[in-house]
């Protein structure tokens, strides 16, 4: 019943994806920028890094996709909260579990289909990377979006206002931005802020990307990224399903 649950859920918002077309574009935009007015700026730096200079900027570019697109999809719930979609999919015998799942894994879709149109336009632009760490960076993108779109929908059925929700959302996101290192390496920063992005779990995940487009499958770093990647999105659905299940009991 919870596969089959999650696959109702799931595919009820994924056609309203896709019949939204242009927003489904859309959200790859500012990556997509990044990629091709940031990224030149690079080429030839000493920036430390095993690797071109594409191949550390483009794993930064595809899990900023995830954590900005995944921490912001909680504002559907604030809609549907409001004009009382959530509370009648509550009262139906629907998993609450369900009613999560589906929701993040269509997120995890549609941004894992971002990340590739970004690779794509990557490639044009120089990337060179091999295959299986392509698409090991396209699973951390799905890992990431499930572990934030959960908690992000957790903090949507809490709050009830889209104004309350907007500034705690980047209160959060712009630190995680910064201190992960998703435009550039924190090797190169000071030592006090390199350690202080340890602390920081999505410094993790861009590392083990980064590794995976050098081609490096069996380094710490990638041991680390798939470790913090699962016990997120363990804790996350926890949390979230727990939200579904009690908030406005």
């Amino acid at each position: 019943m919870l596969l089959h649950d999650t696959a109702l859920i799931y595919g009820r918002y994924l056609r309203q994806s896709l019949r939204s077309r242009f927003a489904l574009l859309f959200g790859v935009l500012m990556p997509l920028l990044y990629l091709v007015f940031f990224g030149p700026l690079l080429t030839g730096l000493p920036l430390g890094e095993r690797g071109s200079s594409w191949q550390l900027l483009v794993p930064g570019l595809l899990l900023q996709l995830g954590l900005f697109g995944a921490s912001f999809a909680g504002f559907s719930v604030i809609i549907e909260n409001g004009q009382g979609v959530v509370e009648r999919m509550r009262v139906t015998p629907v998993s609450r579990l369900a009613l999560l799942l589906g929701r993040v894994l269509r997120d995890a879709t549609v941004f894992v289909f971002q990340a590739v149109l970004l690779v794509l336009a990557a490639v044009v632009m120089g990337l060179r990377a091999p295959l299986a760490g392509v698409l090991i960076g396209f699973a951390f993108v799905a890992l990431l979006t499930v572990s934030l779109g959960s908690l992000s929908y957790a903090l949507a059925m809490r709050v009830r206002t889209p104004g309350e929700f907007g500034p705690l959302i980047n209160a959060v996101s712009m630190p995680s931005m910064l201190l992960s290192g998703l435009m550039l390496p924190m090797t190169l920063a000071p030592g006090w802020l390199d350690v202080l992005s340890h602390f920081m779990p999505f410094r993790y995940l861009v590392d083990a990307v980064r590794d995976a487009y050098v081609g490096s499958y069996t380094s710490t770093a990638m041991l680390y990224g798939v470790l913090v990647a699962v016990g997120l999105v363990a804790l996350s659905v926890t949390v979230g399903t727990r939200v579904f299940r009690t908030s406005g009991a």
